[in-house]
């Protein structure tokens, strides 16, 4: 996951606070929808199971208890490696993504420094399939991993991309994704709907980061969300429908006031009180 200036990692989750050093005071976009939590204990055991099973080692380990034990243990954290690699890459196409618009608007970028570390982690898939989905959609960026905030709700995010395509002011969220074993590329939770919707309501944008410097939010509301697929076969596009908004909308509201709730039983340390059998 990207780093964006005004971000901090917290007990209560990612949090934005409105100038560099400042108090984070409100969560942030992902922080909220991960509040909608998912049972992903089947995929880590699946993950582990088959971790184990591709291991060179485990037909000599099988007669060998400690050795056995040891490959367990080192299954066991597979998923937990698996999701870190997976963020890891997903931070090194987005910081491409996120320079390669910065050159088309003319501002400083490392394009060049962005694209070495996709070729050394052979990932130079990801940014060529890239630039044919630039070049196809005719992409024409107007601000590039812009943080916004709402502060009637109490939330703030960054947005990858604000861009014109086809005519269109559009808010683009990339997600870089593995492909199937047929070479498609994999669409992106639905989640990413709450996700662009909670994006579209923003009241404010940065400005100066260091400065605390903020202003209106530009782009209104009326803006086409896409969310697109980046992987190393292909490129997806995907459109949040219209009609199915104020319903993501609603349960991203939802889950504000149930992070809201945890954040202050956190703060609070509220716990169980133990007491004494009544006095005789």
């Amino acid at each position: 996951m990207t780093s964006p200036k005004l971000a901090t990692q917290t007990d209560s989750g990612r949090m934005y606070s409105r100038k560099v050093g400042a108090e984070a005071i409100v969560p942030s976009i992902t922080t909220v929808i991960g509040m909608d939590n998912m049972d992903l204990s089947g995929w880590a055991g699946y993950m582990a199971a088959k971790s184990l099973s591709e291991d060179q080692r485990l037909s000599q380990a099988l007669t060998d208890t400690r050795q056995l034990r040891s490959l367990v243990r080192d299954a066991a954290s597979a998923a937990e490696i698996y999701r870190d690699q997976a963020a890891a890459r997903g931070d090194r196409v987005h910081n491409y993504a996120e320079a390669r618009a910065l050159q088309a608007l003319g501002q400083p970028h490392d394009v060049t420094g962005a694209r070495n570390e996709l070729e050394v982690n052979n990932e130079l898939a990801y940014a060529q399939h890239f630039e044919s989905w630039w070049d196809e959609y005719r992409v024409e960026p107007l601000a590039a991993e812009v943080t916004v905030w709402n502060d009637t709700v109490g939330y703030a995010g960054t947005i990858d991309l604000v861009a014109k395509i086809g005519g269109r002011v559009c808010i683009v969220d990339y997600k870089t994704k593995t492909s199937d074993r047929h070479g498609i590329v994999k669409r992106p939770d639905d989640k990413v709907i709450m996700q662009l919707a909670a994006a579209c309501k923003a009241e404010e944008q940065i400005v100066d980061a260091e400065a605390g410097l903020w202003k209106p939010w530009e782009f209104g509301t009326d803006t086409m969300l896409l969310a697109v697929a980046l992987g190393d076969t292909g490129t997806r596009t995907f459109m949040a429908p219209p009609p199915a908004l104020p319903d993501y909308w609603a349960k991203f509201y939802a889950l504000r006031r149930n992070w809201e709730a945890s954040h202050r039983i956190s703060q609070a340390r509220a716990t169980l009180a133990e007491i004494t059998p009544p006095a005789p």
